[in-house]
């Protein structure tokens, strides 16, 4: 998803709605090796960590295997169980493509992976992020709704010139979300789960603030993108999710906002559902450190 940046030029050799090839036998072996390095060390730290939907999900779409996935035959796998499809594409998108792949059960992933000493941070999400972290929740029929529903109500919003609103409902769950689950906190967005540091960050530091789901309030929020979060917004269900979504009329919740002030990563309000108020610390400590 691509709000907030300059204009994208499509790439040469894209198609209309900038996909490309996945060209799988280029790859190298080393980059099929990096695949296998970041893949070996997230699995092995996210059992007790990650939703029951996201293991499920790996389990399924077998991601097991060696080397960075074939896109046509996850895509096989992944349509058996919910329709949806994975599609290679060069890198960001522009929203109004990312909005139409989604409302049509397609998930854009980038067709390339970061280098070796890039193993912890890439600023560009690459097929990692996305086939790691995004696509073992779309084996989850509920999410897989969501998703689309998401998408659907993107391509509305541009009528609302309200992308930058919406962009935060996605932040906030698909890329940064938890979930109560009956063992504790558990993590859901793909942004954390394909970030060995995060995956510990979001659910043990002290440092953030972790805030029961509020559609209003999540839409209120600002985010940065280029360190942890100092919220997380957790639901109690996917199901909570996917109704809240279905259910609520966005135009005047888009005129509502209007009048309200955005609020910085930190606030908590009086209203809010706080399950953990953080100290801060990680984020005074990154601030003395510029």
């Amino acid at each position: 998803m691509d709000t907030g940046s300059p204009k994208l030029e499509k790439p040469e050799g894209a198609a209309r709605d900038w996909t490309v090839p996945q060209n799988w036998d280029a790859f190298s072996e080393e980059e099929h090796s990096v695949w296998d390095l970041l893949f070996e060390r997230q699995s092995e730290q996210l059992p007790g960590r990650a939703a029951e939907e996201f293991l499920q999900g790996l389990d399924v779409l077998q991601l097991s295997r060696p080397g960075i996935p074939h896109f046509r035959e996850l895509s096989n796998r992944l349509g058996e169980e919910t329709g949806w499809s994975v599609v290679a594409v060069p890198g960001l998108v522009p929203d109004e493509v990312f909005f139409e792949h989604l409302a049509n059960r397609r998930f854009p992933a980038g067709n390339f992976i970061r280098r070796r000493d890039q193993l912890d941070y890439l600023q560009e999400p690459d097929v990692f992020h996305d086939v790691f972290g995004h696509v073992p929740m779309l084996a989850d029929p509920v999410f897989a709704d969501y998703m689309q529903a998401y998408g659907e109500g993107g391509l509305r919003s541009m009528e609302f010139g309200a992308i930058h609103k919406l962009a935060r409902l996605y932040w906030y769950t698909v890329e940064f979300g938890l979930i109560r689950q009956p063992g504790g906190l558990r993590i859901y967005g793909a942004g954390i789960v394909s970030s060995h540091g995060e995956s510990v960050f979001s659910l043990d530091s002290d440092s953030p603030n972790r805030i029961g789901f509020d559609l209003e309030r999540v839409m209120r929020t600002e985010y940065r993108i280029d360190d942890y979060q100092q919220t997380y917004i957790v639901i109690d269900s996917f199901e909570e999710l996917l109704e809240t979504t279905q259910n609520t009329d966005f135009a005047p919740l888009y005129s509502r906002l209007e009048t309200k002030s955005d609020l910085p990563v930190t606030t908590i309000l009086p209203e809010d559902d706080v399950i953990t108020r953080g100290t801060q610390s990680y984020a005074a400590a990154q601030a003395a450190a510029e």
